[in-house]
């Protein structure tokens, strides 16, 4: 134990499943537990839906939540429940020395424009010019800033007085974890003692479900497991809307305060395999050496996607270690991109803070867990790329 070992005081969740770490923990341990689901409006895609949110209890005012979209609402949102978990919302001091970590996507464009423009080019040859009109017609200022992926941080900043320093990454689940690493690395050096990390995505607008199809990466068909996607038609990811941010401090930080504290971060590690040349299944066994994974039995949260290959190379490291018994939360929430990784470690916090394991969200595909989880494998192995892990240990 050190002063400057990485805890988790702070947890903000928002997911199909409803809102904050009890919520979400009352639901996973519950045996059989049914996913939200929404077939119809993509079809024939299926989603994860976001639940109800009064946007007033962590933004209150209304001019703030309109000149936000939806992503950067819901990743607002999950970063007040993370604050507020924390005890530091509120705290004037607390914030202005806080510094902050945001994994955040290219925002959500503004389909009837798209539509516009597409729909006036098929009687028109002077497309420049009519790009150049409807710039000055159709998109306002605002709008446009709204596209920028730092708009989240800065939102973040304005109505949670979140003003230390801020950095986003942008690179799907690779930013997450790039996000949580990065803030683990500052604390651990000494650099910061207080940091808010996480992302949030927001699934249910068809261009963000473009970015995964076009590349064939969206299941088909009747929903399956996580696990049970291989060999269905299309491509296996089901994604889902939700956010996920982390408050991380120093141990000293945070017992000086007299702050409870979920869980300590232990090591995270990351790596891009060159997956056209066959090298994933190395990569996610070499990530495993260097998290030097203790013995005997591990329960590992996984952030498995259901994108063929990925997902498949990701069991086969599980199969390998007959100790690991995993729990695919994708089954249950679906996809979440940039926030994947937060909301994995998040969920490895709950478990050895309660001191209880989740029960095997697929039955079929997932090992029963017997004893009290006292570290725990958070994962997130990319769609496309990207590779990510982290041990998360229980507070002392």
């Amino acid at each position: 134990m050190s002063p400057h070992d990485v805890v988790i005081t702070g947890i903000g969740l928002v997911s199909s499943l409803g809102e904050g770490p009890d919520a979400h923990w009352q639901k996973l341990v519950r045996p059989g537990l049914e996913p939200v689901l929404e077939a119809t409006r993509f079809s024939p895609y299926t989603v994860h839906p976001l639940p109800e949110i009064d946007w007033n209890l962590q933004i209150a005012k209304r001019g703030d939540q309109r000149q936000m979209e939806t992503w950067q609402r819901l990743g607002t949102y999950a970063a007040g429940l993370a604050l507020d978990d924390a005890g530091i919302k509120g705290n004037e001091e607390l914030c202005a020395t806080m510094d902050m970590v945001v994994a955040a996507g290219g925002g959500e464009r503004d389909e009837a424009v798209d539509a516009d423009i597409l729909a006036a080019s098929e009687s028109r040859n002077d497309r420049d010019v009519l790009l150049n009109e409807k710039l000055t017609t159709e998109l306002r200022p605002t709008l446009f800033l709204a596209q920028l992926s730092n708009l989240l941080a800065g939102n973040i900043s304005i109505v949670h007085k979140v003003t230390g320093s801020s950095r986003t990454f942008m690179g799907e689940e690779g930013a997450g974890v790039a996000a949580v690493e990065t803030a683990a690395a500052r604390i651990r050096s000494g650099q910061s003692t207080h940091i808010l990390v996480g992302g949030a995505f927001q699934t249910e607008h068809s261009d963000m479900l473009l970015g995964y199809e076009l590349a064939g990466y969206l299941h088909r068909g009747p929903w399956k497991p996580v696990w049970q996607r291989q060999g269905a038609e299309g491509g296996g990811v089901v994604t889902g809307s939700g956010g996920a941010f982390l408050v991380l401090e120093q141990r000293e930080h945070a017992t000086s305060r007299g702050r409870k504290i979920y869980a300590e971060l232990g090591p995270v590690v990351s790596g891009r395999a060159k997956r056209r040349l066959g090298e994933l299944d190395a990569g996610i066994a070499t990530l495993l050496k260097q998290a030097a994974k203790p013995n005997g039995e591990l329960l590992a949260i996984s952030g498995a996607s259901g994108a063929h290959a990925a997902t498949a190379a990701e069991k086969s490291a599980f199969d390998a270690n007959p100790a690991i018994a995993a729990r695919g939360f994708s089954t249950l929430t679906g996809h979440m991109k940039e926030a994947q990784f937060p909301f994995a470690v998040a969920l490895a916090a709950l478990a050895v803070d309660r001191k209880a394991a989740y029960p095997a969200f697929d039955a079929v595909a997932e090992k029963s867990f017997s004893g009290i989880p006292k570290t725990v494998l958070a994962t997130a192995i990319g769609y496309h790329q990207f590779e990510g892990l982290a041990l998360v240990n229980a507070a002392d």
